[in-house]
């Protein structure tokens, strides 16, 4: 118990972060509230970001709407393998430091 508190405690930034999309993503698409963060780059200067929509393209994954997914964000299908990527190195990294 002590090794995953030391763990969350240095993964502190990423596990907050992260915790706030999945609930906000879920939130949008199984009650319908909108609470993600607009895009302050759209905001500001009025254009897209390659960023842009990859919320709306994760939603849609998780609605199986896959065609939606690639005409909102395509870059969605590059960052998900990523993002399990990382997460499972990161896990490998966290046993082999905690077992030796």
């Amino acid at each position: 118990m002590i090794k995953i508190r030391t763990y969350l405690r240095r993964k502190n930034f990423i596990l907050i972060v992260s915790s706030y999309l999945l609930f906000s993503a879920l939130m949008k698409s199984t009650i319908g509230i909108d609470i993600c963060i607009p895009c302050i780059w759209q905001s500001i200067f009025g254009i897209h970001c390659p960023g842009c929509g990859l919320t709306t393209a994760f939603i849609s994954i998780t609605e199986f709407d896959f065609k939606n997914a690639i005409e909102t964000n395509w870059l969605i299908f590059i960052i998900i393998p990523l993002a399990i990527f990382y997460l499972t190195y990161d896990y490998v990294q966290f046993r082999n430091e905690y077992n030796t």
